[in-house]
């Protein structure tokens, strides 16, 4: 299953400066459960404002260029229909981790939406998502994960 996973705030924020706009230990740790023993997805700013493959998980990163360097237990792949393709054959969940670039561009492909609400507007941030990234999915589940976050997911129709 490909699944998106993002946190965002009211104002739809993701980021500020190529990185997270916010720190919550319990966003986190949701993260890491949730992809730790799958494969997540990231386009080259993610990866380089992470800096090291996050361990535990088949770290792919898709740059057009290939030219981003890539360190033993990461995978370079060119393009979304090179990531659709191995998908299949994983055994485990493919999580677009990120960002704003890459999620629209697996937006068709997207099975699930994993969605961290932020409680809080984000003014001076660079990167959001679309307003419209839920339409053709429908609520899921809802829960608490501490911090005064909640976690949604929502399935494609």
């Amino acid at each position: 299953m490909i699944i998106g996973i993002v946190a965002i705030a009211e104002n739809y924020a993701i980021g500020r400066d190529g990185k997270l706009p916010w720190h919550y230990s319990a966003d986190l740790k949701f993260f890491k459960h949730t992809t730790v023993g799958n494969a997540v997805v990231m386009g080259s700013n993610t990866w380089r404002s992470i800096g090291k493959p996050l361990p535990s998980r088949l770290n792919i990163v898709i740059s057009r260029s290939r030219t981003v360097e890539i360190p033993a237990g990461a995978v370079l792949l060119g393009s979304r229909d090179e990531v659709v393709g191995i998908a299949d054959y994983l055994r485990c969940d493919t999580y677009i981790i990120g960002g704003a670039k890459t999620f629209a561009e697996f937006a068709d492909v997207i099975d699930k939406w994993i969605v961290t609400h932020i409680p809080e507007n984000v003014a001076d941030a660079d990167t959001f998502m679309p307003s419209d990234f839920l339409d053709g999915f429908q609520f899921n589940d809802s829960r608490e994960i501490g911090d005064g976050l909640t976690v949604k997911s929502f399935l494609r129709r």
